[in-house]
């Protein structure tokens, strides 16, 4: 099947995107000033950005421009494509680019006053470059697409993207959450309206990706992937809420037709093949909280001996990406400490990423008893820190790491017997990120701090700190059996056979062997 999509792409490749009908990226409905012909494609261009497919949006865009070069809308598709606004902060090479397109824009001259308020909103984005950071011109782009918005309000489209634009310009660790409730009260009165617009669905979810707010989140989850079936982006997307909510067999689910899309799409050329190694994060995550240890093994496997692949618009190698975090997530899940504490560094990691493999190496020998080992970790992970706050732009990654590093100093803390230090530390972090949400494939700081209480023998603190992280990450492998394991020690019988038999059901099915999954099948044999 593989090879004969490549000879198609192969015979075809200017053409292969006209291929992808409304059926399989959504249905868009933005009235421009152009050809019928362009208009048509326009239509899929935008579906197209709608969900984060930007390689191909904007070959799409380009395709409107030759089909109609007085289709002033078409320089504005391929100048958003450019953009990729949640994860992104353009180079001034990309957005040179995007001015040219923009000044072709103005050079094909809007016919409609409309399309001009679309043009000139996304100039206040990429104008001022080299006098505005990324955040102030994001926030000035939101501003102008209100102004859009409230202008046209039965313009679904500029809804839709004045919605993204207020998760694009939140600010960073926002415990308030006020741009995404804006958004989402704008996303939500047209979900039933348009259920097959892929923006809307995808907007909501982004908008809802956080512990307090995922529930909310669940319909668009349940949509998104049969409004664009042939995106990669959003067959993956409705895990990012059933990662909140520990639903593991949909996120597999999810991630592995993603992972099939790219393979797909990625013989036809298509591009987007990075998209592969975040669906494998949130699967390989999905794996270990219900006991299927092999089988996020496998995908591992398959990682490493992929291509080194760049994330659209960035200079970040994926699979150097994928090879820091994977195995650290791997080892600190399963509590192999020495493997932990010995991970590799992977050479073309960008220092974000290694960071990952610092981080695991200094918990590891810290839980191993070696301290040198974990210090000197501590020390790589200040470097990267150090060296990211010199960046622009790079401040929230580098306080990340720094979170990290406060981690790995509060079991080595631990070890060196500075209970009460180590516990304060833990504790900090932990309501940090109950505060700002923290990442939904990342292990929880709460989690930590309460399997080291019951290290400490505190079952009955440690209980409520199990209790209360699993509020934010329901269903987590060593959060139900922390929480059972606390609950006996703490002479709470009843308590810990139902976190137990929750634990049992979450890995129904799997062929696991730690010890943890056999020990909560004998207690709920002997509860019955």
């Amino acid at each position: 099947m593989v090879a004969g999509l490549s000879c198609v792409a192969v015979a075809d490749e200017s053409h292969h995107h006209e291929e992808l009908t409304q059926e399989q990226v959504g249905t868009v409905h933005f009235p421009v000033s152009c050809t019928p012909e362009a208009q048509k494609t326009f239509e899929k261009g935008v579906a197209l950005l709608h969900s984060f497919w930007y390689e191909e949006a904007e070959k799409t865009f380009s395709g409107v421009a030759q089909q109609d070069p007085k289709c002033a809308m078409a320089y504005w598709g391929e100048a958003m494509s450019l953009w990729h606004q949640l994860w992104d902060h353009p180079k001034e090479a990309t957005i040179e680019r995007a001015k040219g397109e923009l000044k072709n824009a103005d050079k094909a001259k809007a016919k409609t006053e409309r399309e001009r308020d679309y043009i000139d909103a996304l100039k206040a984005f990429y104008s001022n470059s080299r006098d505005l950071e990324h955040e102030a011109r994001a926030k000035a782009y939101s501003e102008a697409m209100a102004e859009v918005y409230q202008k046209y309000p039965d313009d679904h489209e500029a809804a839709a993207f004045y919605a993204l634009s207020l998760l694009a310009s939140e600010p960073d660790e926002d415990t308030t959450f006020a741009n995404r409730r804006k958004a989402g009260a704008i996303l939500g009165k047209l979900f039933d309206v348009e259920p097959n617009h892929p923006g809307i669905a995808h907007y909501l979810i982004h908008t809802y990706d956080k512990p307090q707010l995922a529930e909310l989140g669940l319909p668009a989850a349940r949509r998104y992937a049969q409004v664009a079936p042939a995106a990669p982006h959003a067959l993956h997307m409705p895990s990012h809420i059933f990662a909140r909510v520990g639903d593991w067999p949909d996120s597999i689910r999810s991630n592995q037709a993603s992972v099939d899309a790219t393979r797909k799409m990625s013989a036809m050329h298509m591009g987007g093949e990075w998209h592969q190694f975040h669906a494998m994060d949130f699967m390989i995550y999905a794996y270990l909280q219900s006991g299927r240890e092999a089988d996020a093994q496998l995908v591992m496997d398959e990682a490493k001996a992929m291509p080194a692949i760049r994330m659209a618009g960035m200079e970040r190698d994926m699979q150097a990406f994928a090879m820091s975090k994977f195995p650290a997530m791997y080892a600190m899940e399963l509590h192999r400490w020495s493997e932990a504490g010995a991970l590799p560094e992977i050479a073309n990691a960008e220092p974000g990423d290694r960071a990952y493999t610092y981080w695991a190496r200094a918990i590891g020998n810290a839980r191993g008893g070696k301290l040198s080992e974990a210090k000197k970790n501590l020390a790589e992970l200040d470097a990267i820190h150090n060296g990211l706050l010199a960046q622009k732009g790079r401040y929230y990654a580098a306080e990340w790491v720094d979170l990290l590093r406060q981690e790995g100093l509060a079991w080595v803390a631990y070890a060196e017997g500075r209970d009460e230090e180590a516990i304060a530390a833990l504790g900090k972090i932990a309501d940090h990120e109950d505060a700002v949400g923290e990442e939904q494939t990342s292990m929880p700081a709460r989690e930590m701090l309460a399997d080291m209480l019951v290290e400490l023998k505190r079952p009955e603190q440690a209980l409520a700190e199990y209790q209360r992280d699993l509020k934010f990450n329901p269903k987590r492998f060593d959060g139900l059996y922390g929480a059972a394991r606390a609950a006996g020690m703490a002479g709470q019988p009843l308590q810990a056979e139902e976190y137990y038999a929750l634990l049992v059901k979450s890995c129904e099915g799997s062929a696991s062997h730690r010890p943890e999954l056999a020990k909560a099948k004998q207690a709920v044999v002997a509860s019955k």
